[in-house]
């Protein structure tokens, strides 16, 4: 059986207080994009080994029992003795590092397709408990649609945001930032406004009050991610932002009216839909 992990961009990503338990609290708004990865699991021919993992695409770096996808099928099999031996291929398409939550989609939907394929019957609510022990930005990807999240980003609010009459462009630069070193340049504080109210304003004003706490430090370290954004902005984008902790910028674009960027060769771009 195979599934295709999709990556998200954050919409705005405040934080708002460090916890007691060494995690922070944040609040943002998660958007599914079509950026995908594949993920197939197959019953394993070697009883011998109970996850046999490979994987194709872009280098993972790592032990692959460090892998999220692997983590999801051991987290199950604590509660679920009767999962067999798999063989699990991951092909990977999303950079890593980048802000996408890619990792985190790859185990998610890990948990989704063992779930479905051994016919586990894990509730959503369940999975979204699973997930949340594999990382914050997981449970984003069991529900897979648009979101306020807080907490540590497993509180989550369907909300009715549709952008398809929009296109983003997508531009990783291929700097890898490191998400222990990210949370240590922000100094926590409240929101001043309110996500919800945000977005639903005309996508135009968005630039005026939707903003990343990572953005500052991160293009401070890296002026080069500061110009990006700028140009997308130069290129016309009614909105323009850094996902996650970057190092991802994304631009929303009237539909066709998207330009074209000689972006460097090793600069990842994907024009979305």
């Amino acid at each position: 059986m195979v599934l295709f992990p999709n990556c998200k961009i954050n919409l705005g990503l405040h934080i708002t207080r460090k916890r007691d338990d060494g995690y922070h609290d944040l609040e943002t708004v998660f958007y599914p994009i079509g950026i995908k990865d594949v993920l197939e699991i197959i019953h394993s021919q070697d009883p011998k080994e109970t996850c046999l993992f490979s994987s194709t695409g872009l280098a993972i770096q790592g032990n692959s029992t460090d892998n999220l996808c692997v983590k999801a099928y051991h987290l199950l099999k604590k509660d679920f003795p009767q999962l067999p031996p798999i063989q699990m291929h991951l092909h990977k398409s999303i950079p890593m590092g980048a802000g996408l939550g890619g990792g985190s989609a790859d185990g998610a939907f890990a948990l989704k397709l063992l779930n479905q394929l051994f016919h586990l019957e894990i509730s959503e609510y369940q999975l979204i408990q699973y997930a949340l022990e594999l990382g914050s930005d997981c449970p984003f990807f069991i529900l897979n649609q648009a979101c306020i999240g807080k907490g540590r980003g497993e509180l989550l609010e369907k909300i009715s945001l549709d952008l398809s009459q929009y296109q983003f462009l997508i531009v990783n630069p291929g700097i890898h930032i490191g998400t222990g070193w990210a949370f240590s340049q922000i100094t926590p504080k409240p929101v001043e406004h309110s996500l919800n109210s945000i977005i639903k304003e005309p996508i135009q004003t968005w630039k005026n009050y939707l903003s990343n706490d990572f953005e500052a430090p991160v293009m401070n370290a890296y002026p080069e991610i500061a110009k990006m954004k700028q140009a997308l902005y130069e290129s016309g984008a009614l909105y323009a932002s850094m996902s996650g902790s970057g190092s991802t910028l994304f631009g929303i674009f009237e539909k066709g009216l998207a330009p074209k960027f000689s972006f460097p060769s090793h600069y990842m771009t994907a024009l979305v839909d």
